[in-house]
């Protein structure tokens, strides 16, 4: 069974590439330079409109030297402000 996401977006690959180009003032043409792929299939993958290959998946994260499943997960990741918070919202209250 495929997830509602899975189906409406094509991909059950789930990433952080978005908050890792922008932590590290990282642009997608300059990443897909570097693991050698088009700049608009970073922007695939970081909307989750397509899952990458195995090697695109591990040169982004040689990339960006992390661990597989710092950068990419089968499940959601948990928004940074509930793992600093431990809310939802980031409202430390």
């Amino acid at each position: 069974m495929t997830s509602k996401k899975a189906d409406r977006r094509g991909s059950s690959v789930h990433n952080r590439l978005a908050l890792l180009r922008a932590e590290r003032g990282v642009s997608r043409v300059d990443l897909a330079a570097a693991v050698g792929v088009n700049p608009q299939t970073i922007g695939f993958i970081e909307r989750g409109d397509y899952g990458p290959s195995l090697e695109v998946a591990l040169r982004i994260c040689a990339y960006f030297s992390l661990p597989i499943e710092a950068v990419f997960a089968l499940t959601p990741f948990t928004p940074m402000s509930a793992q600093l918070y431990g809310t939802s919202t980031g409202d430390p209250r």
